[in-house]
């Protein structure tokens, strides 16, 4: 359907006659995008340390990803998962050589991921076992399953009841989870980095000792590395930092570089629990979102991107500690590679905006702390930039 490029107000006015309203939308219409810039309807350029919510870990149309795009889509879109496809096997292969050796189950989104460890848990627990620990301040997504993992009492408000069978721990303590573990657990659910509850890191030997209760009391250790995984943090998977394996993790966001794509990746010893109908997922696996995955992969390893993503946080913490001795507003800067936390003594959202109005996105959550996820090829030369907008808007709040 042919028509002539809208502006960002015909678009909005489109969204308002007939766009659910569940989102609250920044006024301004995207058009394009490349690397970490995009370009509105009207033309003007703005610097994104967000890039597609996390999804977009290589900036926006990486070139191999969009190449590897280009050439599927013309061979093969989709086909149901009761064939065998090429790609999603090569990928299962891929992510499984560079975490623990598990299997691959294939999905579309962070929250699909997380339902199918919810169901492997449940299966692995069987007969009498059926409860999992999760920790406060987490999230793992927006199904009903998923939603009740995460412990945030805003985001169960209007969907009571809630799935039964989930204990919430604080992140970080290990007495909370013993105490919360009981006959009828089966799991420990964990982000090893909790990204939208504001960038918090765990304490030394807390994922060690989350492994060891687990052990202990033969639970399922689950990793979320929704946000974490795929190199963000400058290892594969953040749990890697720790030198902790888990059972099974969940993979999606920067999983196939701005591709709709998630993954449950299992340790060999439970992958088989999941036996043919108990879980499936129609568009999981399928060949477009494997082939960007794949080219993913290969951008990092090509591009030595692990390294750059260690080097970009150091870079913006560097920055932001010794910003922080200026601007008391800076409460404290939380930083693995390319996730970035900065915890303000004020309200975030106001920040966010003025970054906006000098054409620089980047997010706030928690209220009070603003996040940064930009993508791991960011140039020294755009670090500057950001910042520097970063820095004066800052200084402007703290007057």
């Amino acid at each position: 359907m042919q028509h002539a490029p809208l502006s960002s107000q015909e678009t909005m006015a489109l969204f308002q006659q007939y766009v659910i309203g569940n989102y609250t939308r920044f006024p301004v219409s995207l058009v394009r995008g490349e690397g970490s810039y995009v370009w509105d309807a009207e033309g003007n350029r703005y610097l994104d340390l967000f890039p597609g919510w996390g999804c977009n870990l290589l900036g926006h149309c990486p070139p191999r990803v969009v190449e590897a795009v280009r050439d599927q889509v013309g061979r093969l879109i989709h086909v149901p998962n009761t064939w065998y496809m090429e790609a999603q096997g090569l990928l299962a292969r891929e992510l499984s050589q560079r975490s623990f050796g598990g299997k691959c189950f294939f999905c579309n989104s962070g929250t699909e991921a997380v339902e199918a460890a919810i169901k492997l848990a449940r299966v692995f627990g069987k007969p009498n076992r059926y409860k999992l620990v999760t920790m406060l301040n987490s999230f793992h997504g927006r199904t009903m399953g998923a939603v009740t993992a995460t412990g945030q009492p805003k985001y169960h408000q209007g969907f009571e009841p809630l799935l039964p069978g989930f204990k919430y721990a604080p992140f970080g303590d290990l007495e909370a989870v013993s105490r919360a573990i009981d006959e009828e657990t089966c799991a420990i659910l964990v982000e090893p980095i909790q990204g939208e509850g504001g960038i918090h890191l765990p304490p030394s030997g807390y994922l060690e000792g989350l492994r060891e209760l687990a052990n202990r009391h033969k639970l399922l250790l689950i990793f979320d590395e929704v946000q974490a995984g795929m190199g963000r943090t400058g290892k594969w998977f953040g749990y890697q930092h720790w030198n902790v394996e888990p059972d099974a993790m969940t993979l999606a966001k920067g999983l196939a570089g701005g591709i709709a794509c998630g993954a449950l990746v299992v340790r060999k010893d439970y992958a088989d629990l999941l036996k043919p109908g108990m879980h499936a997922s129609t568009f999981g696996g399928n060949p477009i979102a494997c082939r960007a995955a794949l080219a993913t992969i290969e951008t990092i390893e090509a591009d030595g991107l692990l390294e750059r993503a260690k080097q970009i946080g150091d870079a913006f913490r560097t920055r932001f500690q010794t910003l922080q001795q200026k601007l008391p507003i800076i409460r404290d800067v939380r930083v693995q590679g390319c996730m970035i936390g900065v915890e303000l003594a004020v309200e975030g959202a106001p920040i966010v905006g003025k970054c906006l109005e000098r054409r620089l996105l980047i997010n706030c959550t928690h209220g009070t702390v603003l996040r940064l996820l930009p993508a791991m090829n960011l140039t020294e030369d755009q670090i500057t930039e950001g910042f520097a907008i970063l820095e004066a808007v800052l200084s402007e709040h703290s007057v």
